[in-house]
Order: C-alpha cells, then structure tokens, then sequence
C-alpha cells in the first residue's frame, strides 16, 4: 500500500468546486455554530471524584449510601473582621446584620454566630467574629450553591464601614478558581491571537495571506466546539475543555494553515499556475499537515488511557480541534485560495512585504545550517548538553496541588482562610473522612475501634474534633476529622500519613472493619499516585505509535528515532525549567511568578502529550521538506541545508505564534497556569531553536545517508510517502515572475 490518503486529489475536488465547498463549510459551520449554544447545559464543573483510587471509593460511597438529604449540602464561613478597634456592640450590629442578610438569601439553611450562643464563634479580643453558613443542595455543586452568598458577602462588605467581611468554603473557593482560571485562559487567548497577526503580517508581509491561516483557526475552533457539545451529551465533559479547544486550535490552525499557504506561494513563485500550485501545496505540505495532525491525535490520545474524567475531557476537546484543522487544511483552505488566487499577496506590507524565493536565499538558516554541519560533533555535544542539563533537575520534581495558597495575596478567599486557621482553632472549610466499612457498624468491637482512633486522633493537632455518623443500614460509618490547615500543604501530607499507616491500623487491627480514607488530601494524593502509576503506559504508548507512524511515513527508522529522543529531550528541558523557576524560585520573583513546594500533579502528563504533538509537527514539516529534496538529488547535506532554509522563517514564526498562545496564559495570577503557560512557552522555544537548528542538521550530517536506513525486513509496513512530487517540468525551472506565470490570477 503506497498510500492511504491522496490529498493533491482532495484538493484538487476543492479547486474544481471552490464555491461549493465554501458553500459546504459555510452550512457545517452554521451547523456547529448553533449545536455550540448548547455547551452550557452539556457541559460540568462539579468535581466528581472518578477512577479506582482509595480516596475515589470513599467519596462515592459518601455520595451514595452516606448521603445524608437532611445534612447541609456544603457550608461556607464568613469573617467580620474589625479594620480599627470595634466596641462589643458595635461587633454585635454589623454580625446581626450580616446574619441576617444571609438568613434572606437563596440556598441558605441556617446561619449560626456568637450571638446565638455559640461558642468559640468570636476571638478573645472581640475584634473577629466567624458566621458559618449551612447550604442546602447537592455537595457536588458546591460552587453554584454558593454564588448567592458570595455576592451577599460582598454587598455587605462594601457597605459595612470599618469592617472588612469575606467568606471562604469549598463553593467559594472553587468560583474563585474557576474565575481565575477563565479570566487567565481568556486574556492568554487574546494575547496570542493579537501577537500571533502580528507574526503572521511580518511572515508573510501581506495582510490577507496573514489573515487566512486565523480564519481557518476560528472555523476550526467552531467546528470543535459544535461537536463538543454533540459529545458532551454522551460524556462527562469539564467546562475548561472549550478553553483547551481554543488554545490548541489557535496554535495548529494558524500553523497548518501558515505552512500550506507559504508552499503555495512559493509554488507561484517558481513559476507554476495557480492551481498546479495549490494541487502541489496539497501533495507536499498539505500531506505534511495531514501526517503532522495524526502524530499529534496520537500524543493527545495518551490523555484519553487515563482513568480520570478530566484528562479525558481535555483529550477530546483537544482531538477534535486538531482533526478540524486537518480536515479544514485539506478542503476549505484549498478552495479558498483557489477563489483568492494572487489576491492572497493582497495589502503588501512595505519593506517586509519584499518577495523573495526560498530557492535562492542563503539567510541566516543556511550560515547556521552550514556552520553546524562544519562541526556536527561539537554541536550535538553542546546541544545535547544543555537540554540534558536542564532536564536533570526533573530529579527535583514534586508533585501535588498548591491548593487555597496558591491564589493571589489579594483574593478574598485566600485572605479568609489564613485569618480562619489561625484566629479560629474549632473551624475547618476542609475535612479528612473515613468511611468505615463492616457487617455491622455498631458491633461493639468496631465501636471500640472507632474510639480508639477518636483518641489518636484528638492527640494530633492537625485535625479537630471528630463527627460520626452511620447509614440506614448499618453497614457503613463515616467519621469527619476536621483539616485545620491547607488541605494541600505538606502538612497534610504528612497527617494523612499518619491516618493511613500508624492511627488507622493501630486502632482498626482485629475489628473486621475496612477503612477508607477520603478528602481533599487524600484526593490528591492519590491522584499522584495513580498518574505515576499510568504515567509509563502513557508514554509507552504515544512513543510507540508515533515511532511508528514516523516509520512507516519516512522509511527510515532511524529518523524516527531520532525525532522520538529530541522530543524527548525538548519535554525533559521544559519540566527541568518548570522545576527551577517554579520549585526552587530561580528567576520567579524577577519574571512575576509564584514559587510554589510542588508541581501541580496534572501538569507533567498534560504537557507531555501536549509537547511531544506540537514537537512532531516541526518534525514533520522539517524533514519533509529535506526528504523531499534528498530524494530529488541524493545529497544529504544539500538536502538539510534546503530544509532549514526553506522552512527556517516559517516554523519560527509558527514557534512565535505558539510562545505568545501559551506565555499569555503565564501572564495570569493562578500558578497552575503559570506552569503550565511557561513550559509549554519553553518547549516550544527548545525545539524550535536548539533542536531544528542545532540537533537535527548536527546529527543529519553525523548520519549520512545512514539517516535513511530503512530494513529489509520491514517492507512489508504501509508506505504512507509524506514527500510529495513536483511535475516533472518544474524540476528545473526557474524562478518566474507572478505576471508571466499564465493564469495566476484569480
């Protein structure tokens, strides 16, 4: 099998029909367009607790059997802190008020203060009263639950006078993160679609060329969101999937679309017709997109093995926008410049706008090709170096979640918790719970074993006074530890240690109960857990099928090889820098991030698949573009240094568009997004530079024809033929003026 895909006939369809096409794209868009309204009500931000974790089995059976329809679905505490010295009575009016806007408000089932007689509800000194407030509803929607008493806090904030008044729980602290959250992605978006024409116009140095490839982004960002919403009514999809369709559809639509309709215009530029042109573009970089996009659902699918519904949901949101710039690279934009002919070089920039041919330009990409090459050993040894270097401080790394300290100094929340641990020592927004599992819950052994870890427990002073209760059956009991500090610190790593391996098995052992253990910390511990656990199939995989695909598109195995280890190398400096600037604060003050103890546990797999996607679509474009000519001359060196050349401008400015999409996102006050934003950045900025222009030309040189090694024995393999053919004529012809390449026009 030679191919499986011919995309010089795919577009060639678009170029005989351009307006039916367009007319084809323009209904499936307004298709997707209205089934993209529906994403509300498809899409979630509960914080379901899914796979087969320790702490993901306790939680559903506290959703299920333990769930108690008269407990209060979550709660949230509210400070009235005095700003000066408050009078008794003058602490006594503003709670009272307080208290009674929030017995007004919507979802609120009890509020209880000092002033109902409650102790340890005011400090010693009177100057900070606490108000805890009983939700109604499901404590999976937390977050929603509490918006109205978010907003009464703040309106009584703004009108006490001389009191500062917040509010801090699990719905208000989940809002304050969603918002952050959103408002980051959302300005990273800006940034690098404003950034990303600014690179396209000085690349292309005319305004319509620079606009096509974003328009064929935002179709492709449609077109995923309308079937994201068609999905999401079969799956549990998050909410922050729309905001991950639009950053990976920004950074691949404007970069597949970059690379095609540069081909294109150096196709007119030797001297083909317009639409020989675009038939070449599509049987060379069109068929590099259509490669590159398949390398980069296999990376992506790594996300999909793992067990969490979070990874899942990014995955599929990401797939789906990578397979809808393919498919609009491979029909829409070929008929689109089918119908834009010449026009696409339409508003010229002055000066940047100067035509030249990548034929006979020498540049800065063929003095670094060629400098390399003169030194092949020296340059790998340096630059291989300096990735490895950066990537051994992975040894560093530790993961886990940053939790409420990670928000900004200024938030509310934030504010409202550091004054609640440690003004208030009865108070806890978070609890450690164990649901205990036996024939018979009120058997008197287990009874006994129940208080003798009530015993060690009141001994550790990271948890507070105990809460039991049983289900109707008597089969199940669930204890509540209080968390009087940061659910996510190192602390209570440590306490839940404790739990698990001393408290528990000292008071359980011999009971015939089986305890599981739960919570925010739990959680996140066994989150780590289970992401080391998948993390080797995960990468097992995606390397596996990629090596393959490269194989079977190259015929080579060694390029293959070789592309896997690079971008390797190019995820292992990235992690390295997240870890030096981030856990050790090398450099963070100084760039505006916060240096935090871990890395956030989801983010090492997310970038790897990430990554190693983005990485292969350089690879491909690069090499083949080199295979493309090795296979014309039979010159190796010839052919890198024509590769490097010609797509030098090119996959930099792509690079650029990238580094702006992703470094806005580093631009928020969440660390999270900042680690993420800045590796991601990183990544991007090593392959680009020290991996395309050092790495792969050193080590071609290094190689040979060795490079295309390709065995006997595995021809039997599909031959998936990336590099496309000129038409015999063009082989040799020159460079032509546009205005005597007969029918370009339009």
């Amino acid at each position: 099998m030679r191919r499986f895909l011919s995309t010089r006939a795919v577009a060639g369809g678009a170029v005989r029909h351009p307006w039916l096409t367009v007319l084809l794209w323009v209904m499936l868009l307004g298709a997707a367009f209205v089934s993209a309204g529906s994403l509300g009500d498809v899409l979630s931000d509960n914080n379901n607790v899914s796979g087969s974790s320790e702490a993901a089995r306790a939680q559903r059976l506290i959703d299920g059997p333990l769930a108690d329809p008269n407990a209060p679905g979550a709660h949230e505490y509210v400070l009235v802190e005095a700003q000066g010295h408050a009078s008794a009575d003058s602490m006594r009016q503003t709670v009272a008020s307080v208290a009674e806007q929030l017995r007004g408000t919507a979802n609120v089932r009890a509020v209880h203060t000092y002033l109902d007689g409650e102790a340890g509800f005011i400090t010693d000194d009177g100057q900070v009263a606490m108000l805890i407030v009983d939700i109604n509803g499901d404590s999976n929607e937390a977050k929603t639950l509490a918006e109205p008493v978010v907003a009464t806090v703040a309106s009584a904030d703004t009108a006490a006078d001389g009191y500062r008044i917040t509010t801090v729980g699990e719905g208000s602290v989940n809002a304050e993160f969603e918002d952050l959250a959103k408002q980051t992605l959302e300005r990273g978006e800006m940034v690098g679609l404003g950034i990303g024409l600014v690179i396209l116009l000085v690349v292309f140095g005319a305004a319509v060329a620079a606009g096509l490839p974003v328009l064929l982004a935002l179709a492709s960002i449609v077109l995923a969101l309308g079937t994201t919403a068609l999905v999401g009514r079969a799956l549990d999809l998050s909410t922050f999937v729309t905001n991950i369709i639009t950053m990976i559809g920004l950074a691949v639509g404007i970069d597949y679309s970059l690379f095609i309709v540069q081909r294109f215009r150096e196709e007119r530029s030797l001297g083909l017709a317009r639409d020989e042109a675009i038939r070449t573009a599509a049987a060379t970089a069109t068929r590099a997109v259509f490669v590159s996009g398949i390398a980069v659902v296999i990376a992506l699918s790594g996300l999909l093995i793992m067990p969490d519904a979070t990874f899942r949901a990014f995955g599929i949101g990401a797939i789906l926008v990578v397979i809808a710039a393919v498919l609009a690279a491979l029909t829409l934009l070929p008929a689109v410049l089918r119908l834009l002919g010449d026009r696409v070089n339409w508003l010229t920039l002055p000066v940047i706008g100067r035509r030249r041919s990548p034929e006979n330009e020498g540049g800065v990409w063929g003095f670094t090709t060629r400098l390399v090459t003169a030194r092949p050993v020296f340059s790998v040894i340096v630059a291989g170096g300096l990735l490895l270097g950066a990537a051994s401080a992975v040894g560093w790394m530790q993961l886990g979640s940053n939790g409420i300290s990670s928000l900004p100094e200024t938030s509310n929340g934030r504010h409202a918790f550091e004054v609640l641990t440690s003004r208030f020592d009865s108070a806890a927004v978070i609890t450690a719970d164990l649901v205990i599992q036996a024939r018979d819950v009120h058997d008197p052994a287990v009874q006994s074993a129940i208080e003798r870890f009530e015993g060690l427990a009141a001994a550790d002073s990271f948890y507070g006074a105990p809460q039991l209760r049983t289900d109707a059956a008597g089969e199940l009991a669930l204890l509540s530890l209080p968390v009087l500090d940061d659910p996510a610190s190192a602390q209570a790593r440590d306490a839940l240690d404790r739990v698990r391996d001393d408290y528990i098995p000292q008071a359980f052992s011999g009971s015939g109960a089986t305890v599981l253990v739960g919570g925010a910390t739990a959680t996140e511990v066994d989150s780590v857990a289970e992401i080391r656990h998948y993390t080797p199939i995960v990468f097992g995989v995606v390397l596996g099928f990629s090596f393959l695909l490269l194989t079977m598109v190259f015929r080579s195995i060694v390029v293959p090889l070789k592309a896997v280890a690079m971008n390797l190398l190019s995820v292992g400096a990235a992690y390295g820098m997240i870890v030096l600037v981030f856990q050790k604060g090398i450099g963070a003050e100084r760039l505006g991030f916060h240096q935090m103890p871990v890395i956030e546990s989801w983010l090492p797999l997310f970038l790897f698949s990430i990554l190693f996607g983005l990485s292969m679509d350089y690879h491909v474009f690069l090499l083949s573009r080199i295979k493309e000519r090795y296979d014309e001359t039979g010159d190796n060196r010839h052919a890198v240094e024509h590769g490097l050349r010609s797509t030098g401008s090119i996959i930099t400015g792509a690079a650029l568009i990238m580094v702006s999409v992703f470094g806005g996102f580093a631009l928020g006050d969440l660390a999270m997004f900042q680690q993420m934003g800045f590796g991601l950045a990183v990544a991007v900025i090593v392959d680009a530079t020290i991996v395309r222009s050092v790495l792969v030309p050193a080590t071609m040189e290094l190689l040979g024809d060795w490079n295309w090694y390709f065995p006997g024995w595995l021809a039997w393999l599909p031959n998936l033929e990336i590099e496309g053919r000129r038409p015999a004529a063009q082989s040799t012809r020159t460079p032509a003026v546009l205005a005597e390449a007969g029918d370009g026009g339009a």
